[in-house]
């Protein structure tokens, strides 16, 4: 009869015993060779549109402003090395809402060497010699002070006034600040234009919907970028330390791994108990604080996140939220109090099969460098692709004209047709573009580079899982451990992965990506038919979106286990995925609490770690202990480095236990084979560890005396 947890039937015969089975076969053939080679003739298509975008391409453009006459600021070189910096003639002009669909402002546009510091107009700078002198700087060549004022307006030769402007990524923008609520430009919140008119600065974004929010915007991320350059050194220590903790914690589970278990449980309820403590005490010390009950919805989106912290709510909300998480863990700990002891046998002998794969902690690594090559590789060829089209120019005027927006070429545009009758025209660079096959086709280039990025990615991720599983399962079905273990564990199993399962790897990648990029249509779709969205199409929408999500979900789980089955059994990936499953169905129960449940406490281990790196990066950032009031840097926004800190630890920590997540993993299908092939007898030994054994009540029955 089936034992607890266990279902057969529908689901599949469970294994029998095989005498001649001592873990991954090594006797075995390529899977999956269609694919395979789909996944070669993608590669090398992927290297070709490469190697185009490579050539068609000009990463210039990126990195350089172009002027009006489609050259690149300040490219070594050429006339214009020494011109870093894009000056607009009328900035005013950038702030039409004509400028987000035609990607380029309607003025022109020159190449400087530094940006004006001081307000001019060309009347004023006429009169003066070296007024004019500076003024010049600023204009077209070829402007000489024998030229009348109305000729070199006319002729588009130097802009009608200069504004003091400061460089922002290679172009020169109005110096605006805001001070006591008003907006000034070169500390002036007036100036007179080229008309005489006294202005406002704040016209200078007129146009432009939340001037303000935008400035303070500006400013904040500005403070931000202050803070990390105050910071790295000790954001960088704080990343050390993670790493060391999670190396701390994996060698105490490898010794006292039970031990380890209940302390870890125990502290993430101490923190997050700290946390309800000290959320509260907030609260209530902000208590008669003027304008401390203010609302979050009164008081808005604040550029200055530490206002938030002035308010009783937001640490009310703090507390709420960590007392729910607080309560869900200690019920689940009550509930699930008898499981946690397999599980605590699991990651026992997880630690074992680490100890001795200890070359497995490092593999992440091996997996962040492939990775790091293929989005590499990604972000180059979108660039270069992105950059690959011809300049456009378009004719741009004060006046209305029949030829406005039309495409021109600037070499001959004076003498031709549409200049005679458009005499205040210009023709000015518009943006990159071209009607060539080749670019018509790009978006479909680029849509081809996202899906290899995904698939690479993906492919990389699921070596990465096959040849964990291939080393620590040849550990689980060693006999004598480690005598009977590969010497070299995990380059046996990356071994096997890449000359036997390539084609497996892919196929199991392959249909990953298809979800990925549908999403990433999805997503495309809803944003492009935001504003024509109803009550039907928007729940649609949500529908596809959540469904696509779990469906994502679901095939990285089945994934996971059917890459596993491929290490041990050599199969493809369709019977691998198949025998997988039913695997994890006859044993669901196990399979719905034993494996989450050690996926929690591993949760758990990393929630740890973020919590004490969190912690101690709060207290010295924000200077709460007076013996880190002089260490610790003078930063606008304490909470940046910290939430630094914060994200990387995880990351961190999520990279060493992802290695005891798929060993676990790995380990738990083998356990529930061991418990079908095998039943205790002298002929049909179980091969898990005796901790496993005694909380299942199993035993290995002794031969019988003769």
């Amino acid at each position: 009869m089936p034992e607890d947890g266990e279902y057969y039937g529908k689901h599949g015969d469970p294994r029998k015993f095989d005498p001649t089975f001592k873990g991954p076969i090594h006797n075995r053939g390529c899977t999956d060779i269609a694919c395979c080679i789909l996944f070669i003739v993608a590669i090398l298509g992927y290297i070709a549109v490469g190697i185009l975008a490579w050539t068609q391409g000009d990463p210039r453009k990126v990195i350089y402003p172009t002027d009006s006459r489609g050259q690149f600021c300040g490219h070594s070189g050429t006339p214009l090395a020494n011109k870093p910096l894009l000056f607009y003639f009328n900035i005013m002009k950038c702030a039409s809402p004509m400028v987000l669909l035609e990607f380029q402002c309607p003025t022109t546009q020159l190449c400087v060497e530094k940006c004006p510091d001081k307000f001019m107009t060309l009347l004023k700078a006429y009169t003066d010699r070296n007024d004019f002198d500076y003024y010049k700087e600023f204009c077209k060549e070829g402007v000489t002070n024998t030229m009348g004022v109305p000729s070199i307006l006319k002729d588009g030769l130097c802009p009608a006034m200069l504004i003091p402007s400061t460089p922002f990524t290679r172009r020169c923008f109005p110096a605006l600040d805001k001070k006591g609520g008003v907006i000034t430009v070169g500390n002036k919140s007036q100036f007179t234009d080229e008309y005489g008119k006294i202005r406002d600065a704040k016209d200078l974004v007129d146009g432009v919907k939340n001037a303000t929010v935008a400035i303070e915007a500006r400013q904040a991320v500005m403070k931000i970028f202050e803070d990390y350059t105050q910071s790295w050194y000790w954001i960088l220590i704080g990343l050390v330390i993670a790493t060391l903790l999670s190396l701390l914690f994996i060698v105490l589970l490898r010794f006292l791994a039970g031990i380890m278990v209940w302390i870890m449980v125990v502290l993430v309820i101490g923190v997050i108990a700290y946390g309800i403590f000290h959320c509260y005490m907030e609260y209530a010390s902000l208590k008669g604080e003027p304008g401390a009950n203010v609302t979050l919805q009164e008081l808005g989106f604040q550029t200055d996140f530490t206002v938030y912290l002035h308010i009783r709510q937001t640490w009310l909300a703090f507390m709420i939220i960590l007392a729910i998480v607080e309560v869900i863990i200690i019920l689940l700990l009550i509930f699930l109090r008898k499981r946690i002891l397999i599980a605590i046998a699991l990651l026992k002998e997880a630690s074992r099969a680490i100890g001795h794969v200890m070359c497995s902690l490092f593999y992440p690594l091996f997996t962040f460098l492939l990775l790091a090559i293929v989005i590499a590789y990604w972000a180059v060829t979108a660039i270069f692709l992105s950059t690959s089209n011809e300049p456009i120019y378009k004719v741009f005027n004060e006046t209305a004209c029949e030829h406005s927006r039309k495409t021109c070429d600037p070499a001959n545009y004076s003498s031709t047709q549409m200049k005679a009758q458009c005499p205040d025209s210009e023709c000015l660079f518009a943006f990159y573009g071209g009607e060539t096959v080749y670019h018509k086709y790009l978006i479909g280039l680029q849509f081809f580079n996202v899906f290899m990025l995904f698939w690479c990615a993906n492919f990389v991720m699921a070596l990465g899982q096959m040849t964990l599983a291939g080393a620590f399962s040849s550990y689980y079905w060693a006999f004598v451990k480690p005598d009977d273990m590969p010497k070299c564990p995990i380059f046996s199993a990356l071994g096997r992965s890449l000359r036997y399962h390539t084609g497996t790897l892919a196929f199991g990648s392959l249909i990953l990506s298809i979800i990925q990029i549908i999403r990433v249509l999805l997503e495309y779709l809803d944003h492009r038919l935001k504003g024509a969205h109803n009550k039907f199409t928007k729940f649609l929408m949500c529908c596809l979106k959540c469904c696509f999500w779990c469906l994502e979900k679901c095939v990285k789980f089945l994934n996971r286990n059917a890459y596993i089955m491929v290490a041990i059994y050599g199969k493809n990936f369709c019977t691998s995925a198949r025998d997988a499953f039913f695997l994890l169905m006859r044993n669901l129960i196990r399979v719905a609490v034993l494996d989450k449940v050690t996926d929690f406490l591993l949760f758990l281990g990393k929630l740890l770690v973020v919590g004490l790196v969190g912690v101690f990066a709060f207290f010295f950032f924000s200077g709460r202990v007076k013996a880190f009031e002089n260490t610790a840097p003078n930063l606008h926004y304490y909470w940046v480095p910290i939430l630094t800190v914060v994200i990387g630890s995880y990351l961190i920590a999520h990279g060493f236990f992802s290695v005891y997540s798929m060993c676990v993993d790995t380990l738990f299908l083998c356990f529930l084979e061991d418990l079908e092939r095998n039943d205790g007898s002298p002929e049909r030994p179980y091969l898990m560890p005796e901790s496993l054994r005694k909380v299942l009540n199993k035993k290995n029955k002794t031969p019988a005396a003769k």
